[in-house]
């Protein structure tokens, strides 16, 4: 294991932690409460924000500030520490999660040097682990509410999370049969040299898809909160603290956004079989190695992120709310039986094809 970009030392360590941070709170989800609004209308035949600075665009600043002074609330029989201790138990692993995942890369003597905050062998494992314990938060939420509906939502996330993460990493493990390295940065590069790993494990990338979408709790998933038609596990919380579950929501589609196109769609490389260093060389400039030219397939690994993001968006304001039993019929009896045939199917590329 070995921090990246630039420099090992806490203070550029710490630099890109807060840049990181920064951005993924302060930029994206921010812009993706905006984007969500814009796409809804504009499935919905409606404007959308329309009036608070140019194009709508300060209209989060407004909802950020209307929940900042909204009044504290918290029920006198909830259990006040882990009341207070659930949205922050949400945020952290949604931050925590986006460390070892790389947006790019340079090479700088010779050296692959990633750009993420920490450059970690097992990235992949690292990422699922951290993930999932944003259910513990939903749970806590719910508990300590003291209350029937909130409980009730925890349970159905404890269900749901348990019964998605299966699929979702039998799909993983066919990727990894594939490149050989749970390493981001090296399943990118080994996609570089060949056909995008979507090409090799379709069926894996299509339950890859479904299942972060349960694991978002995004519609159709979205039994924890059912804000629509039955009560939630945050139905106690208000101000800030509510707010602080819905940045962990959006915070995970980033996260798992960024893993989809890493894992399948070829992380910052241009296309399958023409890399950024196959065009490069017909430029003559070593895009890696040279000025800030590195930062053109970092562009294009956000462009990859964005379209998986309006997905998330579409899919939730054009599909309906599964029921439960079929929520969990779709889990157990057919993608963890489809997932399972993938990684046969995968194996045997391996051997005759791969």
């Amino acid at each position: 294991m070995s921090l990246s970009f630039f420099d090992s030392n806490m203070l550029s360590a710490l630099i890109r932690i807060a840049l990181t941070t920064g951005t993924i709170l302060g930029v994206i989800v921010y812009l993706m409460v905006w984007a969500e609004r814009r796409v809804s209308a504009f499935i919905q035949g409606r404007l959308g924000p329309n009036r608070v600075g140019p194009l709508g665009l300060l209209q989060g600043l407004a909802d950020g500030v209307k929940f900042i002074f909204k009044e504290e609330l918290m029920p006198s029989e909830a259990n006040k520490f882990l009341f207070l201790l659930a949205p922050f138990a949400a945020v952290l692993p949604a931050i925590l999660a986006f460390a070892p995942v790389p947006y790019g890369m340079k090479i700088i003597d010779g050296n692959v040097v990633p750009a993420a905050i920490a450059n970690l062998d097992v990235g992949v494992l690292f990422v699922l682990s951290v993930t999932s314990l944003g259910v513990f938060s939903i749970i806590l939420g719910g508990w300590a509410s003291n209350s029937k509906y909130p409980v009730l939502g925890g349970l159905r996330a404890a269900a749901q999370v348990i019964s998605y993460e299966i699929p979702m990493g039998l799909a993983i493990m066919a990727v990894l049969l594939v490149a050989g390295t749970t390493n981001l940065t090296e399943i990118v590069q080994l996609q570089s040299e060949g056909a995008w790993f979507v090409l090799i494990c379709p069926i894996g990338f299509l339950i890859f898809v479904v299942s972060i979408f349960a694991e978002t709790n995004r519609l159709p998933f979205d039994m924890p909160e059912g804000e629509t038609e039955i009560i939630g596990f945050h139905a106690e919380y208000s101000s800030m603290k509510f707010a602080m579950f819905f940045m962990a929501e959006y915070a995970n589609m980033v996260t798992a956004s960024c893993i989809a196109v890493l894992l399948f769609l070829g992380g910052w490389e241009f296309l399958p079989f023409v890399s950024w260093s196959k065009l490069s060389a017909v430029a003559g400039v070593s895009i890696y190695e040279q000025g800030f030219w590195w930062l053109l397939p970092v562009a294009w690994f956000m462009a990859k992120v964005s379209f998986v993001l309006i997905l998330f968006i579409w899919v939730r304001w054009t599909l309906p709310r599964f029921r439960y039993d079929q929520l969990m019929r779709l889990g157990w009896k057919k993608l963890i039986p489809l997932s399972l045939l993938n990684i046969v199917i995968t194996m045997l590329i391996v051997m005759w094809v791969v």
